[in-house]
């Protein structure tokens, strides 16, 4: 979700090779293994976009925590970037090197301890890259194979550096830009293998997921998130309309190692307005379950049947394990868009529960382990409803963070709704594809506060503690085993929070721009580091209407900020 850019004024650097700086000796480059990527969750580092294959956001660092977190102090921080869009990299780390990426598809690699920048890569983005993004020009960030540093690109492009230098060691297209498609999430390793997924659902892109071999780039396998007539799932499509039916699987999945098996979330059906296409419309608004050496499918949950109201199911499927009503779950879990939070055994796709977590009127319920949608609040061709969550969900892409030792998930929460009016659309490749007209509202049940950041007990669903902002709540989550909760906020400040009962421990001073993106921690020869990005953009400047007019004159860069224990 997010704005449909145009290709103009979108200025770019187009170098095609990396440019190496002088600098001192960060130390050897630790080559990633399987084996170190399968236990990254013990690692001193940062090696993947959600830390490790669970999704969890949580840290097993310790050295800052609720006793002292008080005592941060910056460590280092980038220079000032010059690009007026969302900033939403998660830094990863690996060693004393990090590795970072920019909106518009630069990579740069930093020294981790002293903030100096070894090389930078500036990927070449055509100018029709830029016809078909809906939301913003960001790049979440990379993976880490080997010595290679692997990312995709907004013209569709998955491209491999080498670590040391900023060299391409390879680059491959999966589709033409300007069609519909785009990358922006960070890919998930596994197996020698690179998973990454398309964007593109409000221009009809179908969406996919291929498997890539790390080493060369070569396609391994292609899943569809809408299958063909004569695929399982097909008939819940009106014939021919799974070509243009979305379900772009546009942020990072999951990995479970015990069981070999991949989660990803798939993202809304084309176009928006639902009565165009009759059927549950599998698998938009889906997790899958994939066989990660093959791409076939194991099992899938659809969080909502013929959607109408644009509530993805990308959000991360995040891994953990509960206890519910008595009994003990391999558990996979989930906020949706659609405003309640999901828990799904893991093993066989069948849910635990699905609660409500913002005020919802679209939803009514769940029976028979379905989610049951509200006829009345569904749009027609010449029927305007309004309803809640709005279209950018009870929460959008920003990441969770959960703590497994007191089994509790950290949710950025967007209180909002809409009104949306059915309209005549046709689909022509590159072009928007919704049939709905829209307007973002206040909550009702919220009137002076759009955003919140709620802890809820993963063993119940039920909220433990909520801190309310006026503004929206546009930032992911870091939980640690320090018992810290870290986030931050549209005015520029960083949290740090008590996991047990949300008390503001520390707030660092306004960064200068808004905080949107994950927070992560790291360590480096003893010394635990918080890095985060400070930028604004991305959906909600974009698709707020007149509820993000507060913020419209929030300064535009991107900057790096982190921070260390001070003496």
């Amino acid at each position: 979700m997010g704005r449909l850019l145009a290709g103009a004024g979108l200025g770019l650097s187009v170098a095609l090779a990396a440019t190496q700086v002088a600098h001192a000796d960060p130390g050897a480059y630790p080559s990633v293994t399987n084996e170190m990527l399968d236990n990254a969750a013990s690692n001193d580092g940062w090696l993947m976009f959600n830390h490790d294959y669970s999704g969890q956001n949580y840290s097993q660092l310790d050295q800052i925590n609720a006793g002292n977190v008080a005592k941060l102090t910056t460590a280092w921080t980038s220079p000032k970037i010059d690009i007026p869009d969302a900033f939403e990299n998660a830094p990863v780390i690996n060693g004393n090197y990090m590795f970072v990426t920019t909106a518009k598809d630069h990579v740069i690699a930093y020294n981790a301890t002293t903030g100096e920048k070894l090389w930078q890569y500036d990927y070449p983005l055509p100018t029709a890259a830029f016809k078909t993004l809906c939301c913003d020009t960001n790049n979440r960030g990379v993976g880490l194979y080997g010595d290679l540093v692997i990312f995709g690109t907004l013209d569709n492009h998955v491209v491999a550096l080498d670590a040391k230098t900023g060299a391409v060691k390879w680059n491959i297209s999966l589709a033409q830009p300007g069609t519909g498609y785009s990358i922006t999430e960070a890919p998930l390793i596994v197996n020698g293998k690179v998973i990454i997924g398309s964007g593109g659902g409000e221009y009809g892109a179908r969406g996919f997921i291929v498997g890539l071999d790390a080493d060369t780039g070569k396609e391994l396998w292609k899943f569809y998130a809408t299958p063909s007539e004569n695929e399982p799932g097909g008939k819940t499509w009106p014939a021919g309309a799974y070509k243009t039916g979305g379900g772009s699987p546009w942020m990072t999945g999951t990995y479970d190692p015990e069981t070999g098996t991949l989660f990803w979330g798939l993202g809304n059906p084309g176009p928006w307005l639902a009565t165009m296409r009759p059927g549950d419309n599998l698998y938009t608004d889906s997790v899958v379950a994939l066989d990660p050496d093959t791409g076939k499918l194991k099992w899938y949950y659809q969080y909502t049947p013929n959607d109408t109201w644009d509530y993805d199911g990308v959000n991360t499927p995040v891994l953990t394990d509960l206890t519910y009503e008595g009994k003990k779950y391999k558990a996979l879990i989930s906020p949706s868009r659609n405003g309640y939070i999901y828990a799904i055994d893991r093993t066989t796709g069948k849910l635990i529960y699905a609660k409500p977590f913002v005020h919802d009127t679209s939803i009514t319920g769940i029976k028979d382990g379905v989610t049951q949608t509200n006829p009345a609040e569904r749009p027609a061709l010449g029927k305007t409803i309004t309803t809640c969550p709005s279209f950018l969900g009870g929460k959008n892409w920003w990441p969770i963070a959960v703590d497994p030792q007191n089994h509790m998930a950290y949710v950025p929460t967007l209180h909002a709704c809409m009104t949306m009016t059915g309209v005549p659309v046709t689909y022509a490749a590159g072009l928007p594809y919704l049939g709905e007209t829209f307007k973002m509202l206040p909550d009702p049940t919220s009137p002076n506060h759009l955003g919140s950041f709620q802890a809820i007990d993963l063993d119940t669903g039920k909220q433990v503690w909520q801190h309310k902002t006026k503004e929206p709540w546009d930032a992911g989550a870091l939980s640690t085993a320090g018992g810290v909760v870290f986030s931050g906020t549209i005015d520029g400040k960083l949290h740090a929070f008590d996991a047990k009962t949300g008390k503001d421990l520390w707030t660092s001073p306004a960064l200068g721009s808004s905080i949107l993106s994950d927070p992560v921690a790291y360590s480096v020869n003893g010394t635990e580091y918080v890095a985060v990005w400070t930028s604004y953009g991305g959906v909600w400047p974009i698709w707020g209407g007149k509820l993000a007019d507060a913020t419209k004159d929030t300064p535009r860069f991107g900057q790096l900020y982190v921070f260390k224990l001070g003496s």
